[in-house]
């Protein structure tokens, strides 16, 4: 299988920001690698053994420390258990699941049952959400809540906004390695300034095989055979995934939707103090 990274110096560039991000949080953790049908899972766990378990799942073209970085305080009620998805930008394996299809659901409860837990709290952001929802198609039984935070599978946003304000200023940078292009891309996604993902995602850009494949929306009849409770968080400047479309059809959709918020000045990456909001809603439930 051809690397998903364009070059063994890229490839160093940007796990050498991963390590650096997992340093910064400083907190005591520990590696473990799951083995899946789909290859190897990197997990940093952190938190008590005796907690009750957590599993975070982190954005498209980011990795576990950015997981970590986004809920900072779980680690003190919970088992955190923060994966590295599979090609993705960071230490699992480069294998591409077909997001149409059961692969993301049947890997999570691989995963799960490798780590032999059950009554898993499940929390991602953004494409995590996906993998989520897909869990929960696939086998909800040792799942007891989910929360979803911009996810990705309810709905999408109009292409032609994601085309001129998203990729063409990726693209841009991609063939300038002009660093203005990336902040112009950043400043329509992110809802503060983010210096850590500007020098993460420049690289990513330069040095990874970004999958473009185009996200596909949850059936409502996969939708309404899931029993856990979801706690749906979205966001109202969203260009990705807009908030008000997406809490509409997930209180159609959802039976077992719980609870949801609408942020009312977040893009679709929230703020530090967004994230600290949703994280006391996990600590809180």
């Amino acid at each position: 299988m051809d690397s998903l990274y364009k070059s063994e110096q890229g490839k160093n560039e940007i796990l050498n920001l991963y390590d650096l991000k997992l340093k910064e949080l400083n907190i005591e953790y520990q590696y473990k690698i799951a083995d899946t049908t789909y290859g190897k899972t990197n997990i940093i766990i952190s938190g008590g053994s005796k907690n009750p378990p957590i599993i975070i799942v982190h954005g498209s073209n980011g990795c576990a420390p950015i997981a970590l970085e986004t809920y900072p305080n779980l680690y003190k009620n919970f088992r955190v258990y923060a994966i590295d998805v599979l090609a993705q930008p960071n230490k699992s394996a480069e294998t591409r699941l077909n997001m149409k299809d059961d692969s993301y659901g049947r890997w999570i409860n691989e995963i799960i049952n490798s780590l032999k837990i059950e009554n898993v709290i499940m929390a991602g952001f953004s494409f995590g959400g996906l993998v989520i929802l897909k869990t929960l198609e696939y086998n909800e039984s040792k799942i007891k809540e989910v929360y979803l935070s911009a996810p990705a599978y309810i709905v999408n946003g109009n292409p032609l906004k994601a085309l001129f304000k998203i990729f063409i200023p990726m693209k841009r940078f991609m063939k300038t390695k002009k660093i203005k292009y990336v902040e112009k891309f950043l400043s329509q996604v992110f809802t503060e300034r983010d210096e850590f993902a500007i020098k993460y995602l420049s690289k990513v850009f330069l040095h990874f095989n970004m999958d473009f494949t185009p996200v596909p929306i949850i059936k409502k009849v996969k939708a309404n055979s899931i029993k856990t409770p979801i706690t749906l968080i979205g966001a109202k400047n969203d260009i990705m995934f807009p908030g008000v479309k997406m809490i509409k059809r997930a209180s159609q959709i959802f039976p077992s939707l719980k609870t949801h918020i609408l942020l009312q000045n977040s893009k679709h990456v929230q703020s530090k103090k967004d994230n600290l909001v949703i994280e006391n809603i996990i600590l809180n439930k």
